[in-house]
């Protein structure tokens, strides 16, 4: 039996638009029929140096040749050097590798409980965390908790950019502090630097950890490596997937060699996890991400940001690099399906937020197409 994409035996969990992308290069898209779209979501953040990237590219494929799977009861090389290349640039980390940004903040959660010997989560109102069960009971957003409640429980929320809030809420009994420096699925809301700097000092002054979330602003994806680079506050954990390995599956929690022990042998685990392909292609992710490159990234976004905010229907422009949230007067989803048809296409993050992500390689002459498109959707 044969089946159309459109119409194949899939749980109903994503609302499809009804296009089949075949293939893609840059941030350029194909559908079935041969049409080209212009890629302004990049996967949500995740194929941030663009489709079939010549550097992850070529380091899949190589590796593709030598060894596909090993259990994590031994050593790979591509695991082993992606850990020195991530440790190098946060500046002294231990890694542990999955396959998803979710993954990684469960492990972040264990690792908090077991390090500090309590339960206490706290997280913000609005964030976004992941849909297993203890990223769900962490990521504030009721409507995505209600359904799969109870939770993991002695969770605790305060308001972004709120330190009065965010002070009533850590105590002696605070494993972690959680957050994402720019919330992204919440619709794109930066941490302000004084309420990170609190959170910082909170987390000091009553031994929790302070784990930054940065699944979808890390990685260049702001105009830093990290998002927190650019902010001055340095987490004790950072979570990463998404653009690690452009696309292939792979997670990563961060703990910093300052930090308190946590995991020994058998507390933690992941069958995939460190996959010698995801591995290989990663270490080219992040030797590709050089200083250059980030600095036209924040150029990149800062012209975005001028143009869009123009816009008579625009309401705000918020975020950082190029993760932006267009914040709009009417509801988002038929604005993306209008760019969608022209073909330019865009997410949502919230009821009248656009969302705008592309590869961080998109070309300056691309990147007025697709803004010549918005500002007719927009107009």
């Amino acid at each position: 039996m044969s089946v159309t994409a459109s119409h194949a035996p899939l749980l109903d969990t994503y609302a499809r638009a009804d296009v089949t992308f075949v293939s893609g290069e840059g941030s350029t898209l194909t559908d079935g029929e041969g049409r080209d779209y212009l890629d302004l979501l990049a996967g949500i953040a995740v194929v941030g140096l663009g489709h079939k990237h010549p550097a992850p590219l070529a380091a899949a494929q190589a590796q593709l040749e030598r060894i596909w799977h090993v259990s994590n009861l031994y050593w790979t090389e591509p695991m082993a050097r992606l850990a020195d290349l991530l440790s190098e640039r946060f500046g002294g980390a231990h890694a542990f590798f999955c396959n998803s940004g979710s993954e990684a903040n469960e492990a972040a959660l264990k690792y908090a409980r077991k390090a500090t010997g309590r339960t206490g989560i706290v997280a913000l109102e609005n964030s976004f965390h992941g849909r297993t069960m203890g990223a769900l009971a962490a990521t504030g957003q009721p409507s995505k908790r209600a359904p799969f409640a109870p939770l993991v429980p002695d969770v605790r929320f305060a308001k972004l950019n709120d330190t009065g809030s965010l002070a009533d809420v850590v105590d002696e009994g605070t494993a972690c502090i959680l957050l994402e420096p720019v919330q992204g699925e919440g619709g794109v809301h930066p941490a302000a630097p004084h309420f990170l700097a609190k959170a910082r000092e909170l987390a000091d002054a009553h031994g929790a950890l302070l784990v930054f979330d940065e699944v979808q602003c890390g990685l260049g994806r702001t105009g830093s490596f990290f998002a927190w680079q650019a902010r001055g506050v340095k987490p004790d954990a950072v979570t990463l997937a998404k653009a690690l390995a452009n696309g292939l599956p792979v997670g990563a929690l961060l703990v910093s060699d300052a930090a308190p022990h946590g995991f020994a042998p058998g507390d933690h685990g992941s069958t995939f996890g460190g996959n010698p392909v995801a591995c290989a292609a990663a270490c080219a992710v992040v030797e590709t991400l050089t200083d250059e490159l980030l600095a036209d990234v924040v150029r990149k976004g800062a012209l975005l940001r001028a143009r869009l905010e123009r816009l008579p229907s625009v309401v705000e422009v918020r975020g950082a690099g190029l993760l932006l949230g267009v914040e709009t007067d009417s509801v988002a989803a038929p604005l993306a399906a209008q760019a969608l048809e022209r073909g330019v296409v865009v997410g949502t993050a919230g009821e009248r937020v656009l969302r705008v992500t592309p590869p961080l390689t998109i070309t300056d002459d691309e990147l007025e197409q697709a803004l010549a498109i918005l500002e007719e959707v927009l107009a």
